[in-house]
């Protein structure tokens, strides 16, 4: 099997995702392309209508193995909601997506925020967190168990120690951003027909795959003690120390 039918198994809109983070970040990590021509300016947007500044500064990762750790995460998360609780509705997924990153960028523009990639980054780490089993555990880094829905809370923190109040102030946006698409998409908030693509965008993206068993998940979850024992009474499997998210 060819590489490109390796890459062709990834959903669309995860596959888009991560090329995008690629095709932008790759580039400026080369010193092809300056950093200052892919961030988000506003008067340059409003006044000099360089819009793809919007579309980029959703996808300039950091440099060196930071990037890496950020890349998977992207990966493992889209792929986790779109293999599973998006599954063959990769045209819905990428609509609530680019509302999201509409939010996010709304949000951000008072923040003077010129790159928008870590608030995107939290809102489907909330969203995949949130979407994960009750009581659901993850290592961070290997190093610290915690309930999956802090992850993201950790991870701001992080932000706030490594990076400043400002970094965890955007990082803050994509988890209230996350939250608002849970609660709208997920809890019945909103109005069912906002979270519908429109026609035109079905008609691009396609239904995409449906439910993997066995998806590569957001994080690493560890089943709570109850489910694992209910688990093991109803199928004779034991488990191991754990399953990624979004496998059966």
């Amino acid at each position: 099997m060819s590489f490109w039918d390796e890459i062709r198994k990834i959903p669309p809109v995860t596959r888009f995702l991560c090329g995008s983070s690629l095709a932008v970040s790759v580039p400026v990590m080369m010193q092809v392309v300056a950093p200052y021509q892919v961030v988000f300016i506003k008067d340059l947007v409003t006044r000099r209508f360089e819009v793809w500044r919007v579309f980029t500064s959703f996808f300039l990762g950091s440099s060196g193995i930071n990037y890496i750790f950020d890349l998977v995460m992207l990966y493992r998360n889209s792929d986790q909601l779109e293999s599973s609780h998006y599954a063959r509705r990769s045209a819905d997924y990428a609509w609530q997506l680019l509302l999201a990153s509409l939010a996010i960028l709304a949000l951000n523009i008072p923040l003077r925020a010129v790159v928008h990639t870590r608030p995107l980054l939290l809102a489907l780490t909330y969203l995949s967190a949130r979407l994960a089993p009750p009581g659901a555990s993850t290592s961070l880094f290997g190093l610290l168990s915690l309930p999956l829905e802090y992850l993201p809370y950790a991870l701001v923190a992080m932000d706030l120690v490594l990076a400043g109040p400002a970094a965890a102030a955007q990082a803050l946006s994509g988890v209230l951003v996350g939250h608002l698409w849970w609660w709208g998409a997920w809890q019945g908030a909103a109005p069912r027909t906002l979270g519908i693509a429109p026609a035109w965008l079905r008609r691009v993206i396609g239904d995409g795959p449906g439910a993997a068993g066995g998806a590569v998940g957001g994080v690493h979850v560890v089943p709570p003690p109850r489910v694992r024992e209910e688990a093991e009474r109803a199928t004779g499997h034991r488990w191991g120390s754990g399953h990624r998210l979004g496998e059966s």
